[in-house]
């Protein structure tokens, strides 16, 4: 039999072992490369030594803003009658309004009868009433 320079099996031959020569060099490149990478970051974190930054606390929030407690559907109802955490109109605030509910002793928070959740007494919604005496 005649040695065909076309033939598939030396097509596979040569074309696999071209790929395996340069898939290794890909890899020794590729790993070369990161080491070297990997020595620059050492060196210059070395270098340049820095304090380590403070840790920076989160603003303290109002326990009245807490609603993880609350279902989406009050949060919404809460949302559709307007309610702030601080009102736009001095005279008309939360703990000046009918339907506020007084903190129970232990509790900043008050509440409202038209939706769950804590409520601030500086607070406003569309709702307010003033209290009749």
């Amino acid at each position: 039999m005649k040695d065909n320079k076309y033939s598939r099996r030396n097509f596979l031959h040569k074309y696999l072992k071209a790929g395996s020569i340069l898939a290794g060099a890909g890899f020794v490149l590729s790993y070369t490369s990161l080491s070297a990478v990997a020595k620059e970051l050492v060196q210059s974190s070395s270098s340049n030594q820095q304090p380590p930054k403070k840790a920076v606390k989160p603003a303290q929030k109002n326990q009245c803003d807490n609603l993880s407690g609350v279902s989406a559907e009050e949060i919404e109802k809460r949302k559709k009658l307007a309610y702030v955490t601080k009102t736009p109109i001095p005279d008309s605030h939360c703990s000046n309004c009918t339907l506020y509910l007084p903190p129970a002793k232990d509790k900043p928070c008050g509440g409202c009868m038209l939706f769950k959740g804590p409520v601030r007494p500086d607070g406003y919604c569309a709702y307010w009433a003033p209290i009749n005496n």
